[in-house]
């Protein structure tokens, strides 16, 4: 732009134009990968042995047989009474007529057990070792 262009009384029209030149700077950023260390990584099983302490529980099964002796008109069937299994065993016994006789009855009752135990386990455990390797061309050196 000329001075005529911006309003200035003094610049006459056809007067040569006064150039300056202008300055910049740029900026070119970049980046350079660099070895500064290597290292190594290892991982290294180890069993250990140790004790387990724990409680079992379970269930047995308690078999008692209770005499009846009673003749009974059919055939009875197994039946539960306060969490006891209870099975008819019967018996033909020959008279002038035939009869069913409970022989005997089988009550069969569950008991909680628990029962404490120590048992030695190997146990594995891991660890990675890591060690820092020198390079060849590293003018770095370690810090503490």
């Amino acid at each position: 732009m000329s001075r005529s262009d911006k309003g200035d009384p003094a610049a006459a029209p056809g007067a040569p134009e006064e150039a300056m030149a202008l300055a910049a700077e740029s900026l070119v950023v970049s980046r350079q990968e660099r070895v500064s260390g290597r290292v190594r990584v290892r991982s290294l099983t180890e069993t250990v042995e140790e004790t387990v302490r724990e409680t079992l529980s379970g269930e047995r099964v308690v078999v008692e047989r209770v005499p009846v002796d009673r003749v009974v008109p059919d055939l009875p069937q197994t039946r539960i009474e306060d969490g006891v299994t209870i099975v008819p065993i019967l018996e033909e016994v020959l008279v002038v007529e035939k009869r069913l006789l409970l022989k005997e009855e089988l009550h069969i009752r569950r008991e909680a057990t628990r029962e404490d135990v120590e048992i030695p386990v190997s146990l594995r455990k891991q660890r990675a070792v890591v060690e820092r390797l020198p390079t060849e061309d590293s003018d770095l050196t370690p810090k503490e």
